[in-house]
C-alpha cells in the first residue's frame, strides 16, 4: 500500500468522483460523512494501492455503523471482538486487521469508511 492519496493530501483536498466534487480535511478524511458510498471507499483504496475485498468491506461497514451509533471510532481490539460476535466466529484479530490495512488499520479503515480521523489510535 503506497498511501498515494495521503501523500498528496496537502496539495489536493478535493477530488472529482462520479461527477461530484468530494472534499477532504487536511488529513485525507471526508468532511461530509453523509456523502460516503462503497464505490468511494473502493476508489480511495485504489488510490492507495489497496484492493478492497469482502473482509475489508465488512470492517468498513462495521466502522460506519459503530461511529453512527456511538459517535466515536472503536479501537482495533473492539473492532475484532464486535465483528467476531456479529458473525459468530473468531475470524478477526488485531493482527488480521493489520494484515487487511497495513501500518495503521483503524486510520485507514476510518478513511475508507468516510468517518472522522481517530485520535490516538492505529
Amino acid at each position: 500500500m503506497n498511501n498515494a492519496f495521503f501523500t498528496k493530501r496537502a496539495m489536493n483536498t478535493t477530488i472529482l468522483f462520479q461527477g461530484k466534487t468530494i472534499e477532504f480535511d487536511e488529513h485525507g478524511y471526508l468532511i461530509n460523512i453523509n456523502i460516503w458510498t462503497e464505490d468511494l471507499a473502493i476508489y480511495l483504496s485504489e488510490l492507495d494501492g489497496l484492493e478492497l475485498k469482502a473482509d475489508h468491506l465488512e470492517v468498513i461497514h462495521f466502522m460506519r455503523e459503530y461511529y453512527t451509533k456511538y459517535q466515536i471510532t472503536p479501537m482495533a481490539r473492539i473492532i475484532a471482538k464486535k465483528i467476531n460476535k456479529h458473525i459468530g466466529q473468531d475470524k478477526y484479530s488485531v493482527k488480521y486487521l493489520y494484515k487487511l490495512f497495513p501500518k495503521t488499520p483503524v486510520r485507514h479503515a476510518c478513511r475508507y469508511a468516510g468517518i472522522p480521523r481517530p485520535s490516538g489510535c492505529t
